[in-house]
């Protein structure tokens, strides 16, 4: 995953029920040439520079960023984030300002 970036980046975990499905709309396709064509609004269609420098990665399941997710973020459990987040996000008790460190691992 290391040769995939070329410059300074900024890494997320997103969360929505569609988060996967949703950020994939917005990056648009993959391939520049189509983004641009059939998705000139996308992140993609706008700031992409070739199939390799398409400005932005995200997760293509749920599998995937699970992966990502451990890779970026060695600290972040998912399992302690649906116990103990998860809720209050859907309960909406939880702003994106908030920290609530509950989701890193003991240790």
């Amino acid at each position: 995953m290391l040769q995939h970036w070329s410059g300074p980046m900024r890494v997320y975990i997103l969360a929505h029920e569609e988060a996967i499905t949703r950020w994939r709309s917005l990056m648009g396709p993959t391939k520049v040439y189509r983004a641009r064509h059939t998705a000139p609004e996308s992140i993609r269609g706008s700031l992409g520079l070739t199939d390799t420098r398409n400005s932005v990665h995200g997760s293509d399941s749920a599998a995937s960023a699970s992966k990502e997710i451990a890779f970026f973020f060695p600290d972040f459990s998912e399992e302690e984030w649906y116990q103990c987040e998860e809720p209050q996000l859907r309960r909406e008790t939880v702003g994106p300002s908030e920290v609530i460190p509950c989701h890193l691992k003991d240790g």
